[in-house]
């Protein structure tokens, strides 16, 4: 069986290949997450990983994650990584003034809303994506291509979807667990998810067509220091309180992306301990 688990993680980064070289077939996509779904979903619901070295929560015992010594590997990597680049990159950023964290904050956030919006409208949502239409409109007009989220200031209140949301809102099961090289932690159904938002953003899809492909690694970039910037004190703590780091950013994970596809109040949420790098 571990052969097969490690087939289909190749099959997603075999997948993340072709669309960055702009072969963007979506059915090619769909076939891969049911296939993975529906081989998966019974084994993910039943199966319960225990260990010896650490203490789990309820969540983390939940948690099906088939490929955990391929994902301590990529795991210890990406931690590396957020030391050395992001860390410093983002409490470089945590220098510049307030107004101008927050322009390009509240900038990201706009670029984000049509996709926003289609997964609204995906999951039945429609007075949300109403109200999301009119905060973008707003903010991309008085608020200056949304450096001032002016709509806010009127009551429209920014509403966070995307497609593993959207997935998981269509009966689509977690899968496994994965950790990805330099993008972090994810599962199966969200992997799907990022992929179809690199297919299907707007804003990426212009500047690739405009010639100006650079734009898609700096919008990424510059989004993952500015959520990372966010999170500075939360990871540390985390890090250096754990008894086990990778478990327990495993757990806070699973517990953001459950709270999130139930629409849990943002305040409730748990800090993600390790960034999980996104397209848009």
């Amino acid at each position: 069986m571990l052969y097969y688990f490690v087939f289909n993680y190749i099959n997603l980064f075999i997948i993340h290949f072709l669309i960055m070289l702009n072969i963007k077939n979506i059915t090619i996509i769909f076939f891969f997450i049911f296939v993975n779904y529906s081989v998966l979903s019974e084994q993910s619901d039943t199966v319960t990983p225990s260990s010896d070295d650490y203490q789990t929560s309820v969540v983390e015992d939940e948690v099906y994650d088939p490929l955990e010594p391929i994902n301590r590997v990529i795991f210890k990597f990406n931690n590396a990584a957020d030391r050395v680049i992001l860390e410093p990159a983002a409490k470089g950023y945590k220098k510049l003034p307030v107004p101008v964290q927050s322009g390009i904050s509240n900038f990201l956030s706009n670029l984000r809303m049509p996709l926003v919006i289609a997964n609204q409208l995906l999951q039945g949502q429609g007075k949300n994506a109403a109200e999301s239409t009119g905060r973008f409109l707003v903010n991309t007009t008085a608020g200056v291509f949304g450096l001032v989220d002016v709509a806010d200031r009127i009551g429209l209140e920014e509403k966070d979807e995307d497609f593993g949301q959207t997935l998981a809102k269509w009966g689509v099961g977690d899968g496994f667990y994965i950790v990805l090289p330099i993008f972090g932690p994810s599962n199966v159904r969200d992997t799907a998810g990022m992929v179809l938002t690199y297919v299907t953003d707007p804003i990426n899809a212009y500047a690739v067509t405009e010639g100006e492909a650079w734009i898609v690694p700096l919008r990424t970039a510059t989004n993952a220091i500015d959520t990372r910037s966010k999170i500075i004190d939360e990871v540390n703590a985390l890090r250096d309180n754990s008894v086990d780091y990778y478990a327990a950013v495993r757990s806070s994970y699973y517990q953001n992306r459950k709270a999130a596809i139930q629409n849990i109040d943002d305040a409730k949420l748990t800090p993600m301990p390790l960034i999980s790098v996104d397209f848009e």
